[in-house]
């Protein structure tokens, strides 16, 4: 590892805690409605909104009326991006003369970026119309996000409120979410992205002639503006097929550092919110250093990974140590104008943030570079985790977490004053096991039929990792890829379309069910035996639950795929 390095990655972890308070502490505000500097703008339009769509903000739902309006409201969403996609031959401002999208195609689009996953298995800059991508993916980046917002914001209401039955209203929290959160910060990183070379127009695809005598088309349209929200909402889905390794998204060390910071600073800001909304301020501290440590741990392994550079190499005497004339490491697959310290502290907020958003190619990492990056997702995408759905991931972890502790002990566990019994122990192990079953399930029957193995570029531990990320990345909403799995076939349009419906809510509906029962129950005065949930001992005893939880359940798949890997190609087995 290099000094350089090291000090890069270390500025970015100490403004990323310098941003957490001020973001948390205006978020709090926001969803309890109280007065912030925007409320003379959006409170006419809040209101505005309300009337035409017929809500009573004053009206509040229990978790099942809560859970429905969020499921009833997605399935819409998939259906009009459905629509959108299938129709863009008839779009204004097609400069793409983008085709319709095929059937299978257009169904894993719309489900891919109404859940959040963002998952793209086309080119966007020759398959998606200007219309498509502001009107269709750029809008649902912004309703998709405000929902996990709205889920989180509504689940800490659970843990702050006692017997009551109403959580929230889910139209208000994802309005707020949307116009006091999202579109504000997208406006104001737009701008500064435009300022650093990252185009937003509507223009024509320009033809330019090359050195060679030859001819290339360069892609125009609205970038910055599907950019912003692209990382702030944690989406991922890029305007280009390169994604953030295009230097029309990600031209600059500061708009990578400033991206990557994007996709952290919400879900980072959201632990101090909590912390606000239950009136324990390290509560919220606590769940932000289990997230803090669990991704400088896999920053750490990915970026020693990759700088350490291939073992291959190192025997037939290439030499790959850092010096004044070159970076050193494995930059296989990795913009120069990033090297390996972005590319690594890109990869690891990306894969821990539920982002998808990528500035190198995961398929050229080193074995345990790629290996810690499905690690990451698979864990259960909560190191930050995407917006709001990171800290819903969280709460349910930390809910285990006591119930481990109270094990110990032999007493009834308890978590913010809420006891913690068997129903909810219950629901919280259903939606990890289902995430874990789809993750899983999906890669077994893709790594054995002819169709899954159809798409798959490698033989080996190396293709089998491919098939594993894909289902971890749909399944896990994260929407990253491999790149070395053909996934735009039907088969896999399908599939993991499917993946990522049941990775999104077959795990949101038993968790909104833990909020249910928990809204009900009296708050216990703390005493002598309650086990403390703010300090280093439960930050600590967080992680580990994280970690065995995820090693007991992946490690077999993982051992398959880059732990094999890893083993032979430094034995010199593999080549």
């Amino acid at each position: 590892m290099t000094w350089m390095g090291i000090a890069q990655m270390g500025a970015f972890a100490g403004v990323l805690l310098l941003v957490t308070k001020p973001m948390g502490a205006y978020m709090a505000r926001v969803f309890q409605g109280e007065r912030t500097l925007l409320d003379p703008v959006m409170r006419p339009v809040e209101s505005a909104i309300y009337r035409t769509c017929g809500v009573d903000p004053k009206r509040e739902m229990q978790w099942t009326t809560y859970t429905a309006a969020m499921l009833i409201f997605s399935a819409v969403c998939v259906l009009l991006l459905y629509l959108i996609l299938r129709l863009q031959s008839i779009h204004p401002w097609n400069a793409a003369h983008a085709p319709p999208m095929e059937p299978h195609l257009a169904f894993n689009t719309a489900v891919s970026f109404v859940t959040n996953t963002n998952w793209q298995a086309y080119a966007g800059e020759r398959s998606a119309s200007y219309f498509t991508q502001m009107a269709g993916l750029t809008w649902q980046s912004f309703v998709s996000a405000g929902t996990g917002m709205a889920l989180a914001i509504a689940f800490t209401r659970a843990l702050c409120r006692q017997s009551v039955a109403e959580i929230g209203n889910f139209w208000v929290d994802l309005t707020r979410a949307c116009l006091w959160v999202l579109l504000p910060l997208s406006a104001v990183l737009a701008l500064v992205l435009v300022s650093q070379g990252v185009i937003q127009n509507l223009s024509q695809y320009v033809t330019a002639s090359t050195l060679e005598g030859g001819s290339q088309v360069i892609a125009q349209g609205p970038v910055a503006s599907q950019e912003a929200i692209k990382m702030l909402g944690t989406n991922g889905g890029g305007f280009f097929n390169a994604n953030s390794a295009h230097p029309y998204e990600n031209p600059t060390p500061l708009t990578n550092f400033l991206e990557a910071l994007a996709i952290l600073v919400i879900p980072a800001g959201l632990t101090y919110t909590f912390g606000r909304l239950v009136g324990n301020q390290k509560q919220g501290w606590a769940l932000l250093t289990a997230m803090m440590v669990l991704f400088v741990t896999g920053l750490g392994c990915i970026y020693s990974s990759e700088q350490n550079g291939n073992p291959v190499l190192g025997r037939i005497g290439v030499n790959q140590a850092a010096s004044l004339a070159q970076s050193g490491g494995h930059m296989e697959g990795k913009e120069v104008r990033f090297g390996i310290s972005g590319s690594a502290l890109f990869a690891t907020a990306t894969t821990g943030a539920s982002c998808g958003a990528v500035n190198s190619s995961f398929d050229s990492y080193t074995p345990l570079g790629g290996g810690i990056a499905i690690l990451n997702i698979v864990l259960g995408e909560i190191i930050f985790g995407g917006v709001g759905s990171g800290l819903l991931g969280m709460l349910v972890f930390a809910i285990l977490a006591v119930f481990i502790a109270g094990l110990m002990v032999g007493r009834t566990p308890e978590y913010l004053g809420k006891k913690i019994e068997p129903r909810e122990v219950k629901l919280a192990m259903l939606a990890i096991l289902l995430l874990a079953g789809c993750i899983l399930g999906v890669s077994a029957v893709s790594s054995v039929t002819r169709l899954g193995l159809a798409g798959r570029f490698n033989m080996g531990p190396h293709g089998f990792t491919e098939i594993l990320y894909a289902a971890a990345s749909a399944a896990g909403n994260n929407g990253s890829a491999f790149a070395g799995l053909n996934a735009n076939a039907p088969y896999y349009h399908t599939t993991l379309g499917l993946a990522m419906l049941f990775g999104r809510f077959l795990f949101i509906v038993p968790v909104m069910a833990v909020a249910g029962s928990l809204v009900m129950k009296k708050r216990v005065p703390a005493s002598s035996g309650t086990f403390p949930t703010t300090g280093g001992l439960f930050a600590g005893l967080l992680v580990g639950v994280i970690l065995i939880l995820g090693a007991l359940t992946f490690f077999p798949a993982l051992t398959l795929g880059p732990l094999l890997e890893h083993l032979l190609i430094h034995t010199g087995k593999l080549f």
